[in-house]
């Protein structure tokens, strides 16, 4: 094991977990050298179990016997940065969740025909940029038997720290990528499209024709605006859930939940 007990903030190889941006983590120039955050052992274990690649670890000292032993015993000979609580908080500018955050190698992402080369049920997410609802998307779509997750390039990142987080490592689980081409390109893959927005030709989302699709692409959109006109119009479906009380949406992350539910397979 690779223990490096430090006594300051400025320790060399410690930008990753301090003064690195997401931007800079992500290093979309060259997407090969790129890195993200994982945080708490149960995240960690996950992305480990799902063949993530470690490069770094900071832990809180007790947790490298305590919470993180199995952690600390299957990444090899990486450096093991730890040091007291306090110090920790000072580096990293909060409190950690559980005591141990990972380092982790981005993958080079797959093509949109391998994610949904098998695919009966997927979601397409456009220009949604809270993590918090990214997060919470792919916790629902595990969970609940979505396929794949398709991100449009104006979404924000799935393996930011905090989305990752949330998600409790479901970005780990659900096969993604990033869709370049127009949303009808799905149309090639043997996919219909259904927008979820409020219109004049809205279906309830309980209507029978969308459950007897062989491969389905649900569509959410930003958690203000909703979806552009544009996707709209181009969608096979404009669909929206039944509510009471005169509401007329929900969140993002809480409408995706739904749906997925409804829509299954």
């Amino acid at each position: 094991m690779n223990i490096i007990e430090i006594s300051s903030l400025q320790e060399k190889g410690l930008e990753v977990f301090s003064t690195l941006t997401e931007a800079q983590l992500r290093m979309e120039l060259e997407p090969e050298k790129g890195l993200f955050i994982a945080e708490s052992p149960k995240v960690i274990r996950v992305a480990l179990d799902a063949g993530w690649q470690p490069t770094a670890l900071l832990c809180e000292r007790k947790h490298i016997e305590g919470d993180a032993r199995d952690i600390v015993e299957r990444v090899g000979d990486i450096p093991i940065y730890t040091g007291n609580r306090e110090l920790l908080a000072k580096l990293t500018g909060y409190t950690l969740t559980r005591g141990v955050l990972c380092a982790m190698r981005r993958k080079v992402m797959p093509s949109v025909a391998e994610v949904v080369k098998d695919a009966r049920r997927i979601v397409v997410i456009e220009a949604v940029t809270d993590t918090t609802n990214i997060g919470a998307i792919f916790r629902s779509a595990a969970a609940l038997g979505i396929d794949a997750v398709l991100l449009t390039r104006d979404t924000c990142d799935p393996l930011n720290r905090r989305a990752v987080r949330v998600s409790m490592g479901s970005v780990f689980l659900v096969p993604w990528t990033w869709l370049d081409g127009p949303i009808t390109s799905l149309h090639e893959y043997g996919f219909r499209t259904a927008a979820m927005a409020l219109s004049d030709n809205s279906i309830s989302l309980d209507d029978a024709r969308l459950k007897e699709e062989p491969r389905l692409a649900v569509i959410m959109g930003t958690e203000g605006d909703g979806l552009p006109q544009q996707t709209i119009s181009e969608a096979d479906y404009t669909v929206k859930i039944p509510m009471a009380h005169h509401v007329d949406s929900l969140n993002v992350a809480a409408a995706a939940a739904v749906a997925f539910w409804e829509l299954r397979k």
